[in-house]
């Protein structure tokens, strides 16, 4: 799979895992040149707290379209720091 903002791969993983119809990525398979902390957060009743980036490419930036779970709930340890798109992020093969 592979995500892809501005004309820009920024994320691909054979691995990635599908929650609530997310494609969810591996964290090392992100770009990290292309992400930047957020300080947003949200809470999941299910998954826990979750941590967003914004997304850089080409000096366009997507506020907050990426998010991870840096310390999930009991339900959600198996996708820990695996990071989703939205916000016009494309995710396909």
């Amino acid at each position: 799979m592979k995500a892809i903002w501005n004309g820009e791969v920024i994320a691909e993983s054979d691995s990635t895992i599908v929650i609530e119809g997310n494609h969810y990525f591996p964290k090392d398979s992100i770009k990290g040149q292309y992400f930047e902390s957020s300080k947003t957060n949200t809470v999941c009743p299910w998954k826990g707290m979750a941590s967003y980036y914004h997304i850089k490419v080409d000096g366009k930036e997507n506020k907050d379209a990426a998010w991870y779970y840096p310390d999930p709930r009991e339900m959600a340890k198996g996708f820990k720091d695996y990071v989703a798109f939205w916000r016009g992020v494309e995710v396909k093969k």
